[in-house]
């Protein structure tokens, strides 16, 4: 936590990076509600989670979509959030990050395909002994969630 009020006129943030959903996913704790969760009159289901390609570049970006419908009798909006997930990293990363968010409103059986694109500065992490960002190549995990805790559907790709 930070020190508030510090000393000197220098206040020191040591919070670090494991702080609400990403310390609940690291410590396996089941919160009450999920990040992002809310209540609704009306029912969603999602379909399965597709990439524009299964790897891509540095220099490139990929797109992942997803069907939502309205499966209920009302009027209603969901938010679809995108997490990236880096299954093999050379520093400690939260289980997941919120990279994206869309917020969809839907008629009743009405269905809206939502799309997320993203670079390179989705998969990258600061690196304290390079003072730099870093995305490093590997395997990684695109994750359609309707909350933190609310995992709808996902996809793996490559970092080249």
């Amino acid at each position: 936590m930070g020190e508030f009020p510090g000393e000197n006129g220098q206040v020191t943030y040591n919070e670090g990076i494991l702080v609400g959903y990403r310390w609940h996913d690291t410590k396996k704790i089941k919160p009450l509600f999920g990040f992002d969760h809310g209540l609704s009159y009306t029912t969603f289901e999602y379909g399965k989670v597709t990439a524009d390609k299964k790897d891509m570049s540095v220099n490139d970006r990929i797109t992942f979509s997803v069907d939502v419908k309205n499966t209920g009798s009302r009027e209603g909006s969901e938010i679809v959030q995108l997490y990236i997930s880096d299954l093999k990293s050379s520093l400690p990363r939260p289980e997941k990050e919120l990279k994206a968010f869309e917020k969809v409103n839907l008629q009743p059986g009405e269905t809206k395909t939502v799309t997320f694109t993203v670079d390179k500065s989705a998969l990258s992490f600061f690196d304290p002994a390079k003072h730099d960002w870093v995305a490093e190549p590997g395997d990684f995990e695109a994750i359609v969630a309707a909350s933190s805790t609310d995992i709808r559907t996902k996809v793996g790709f490559k970092l080249k």
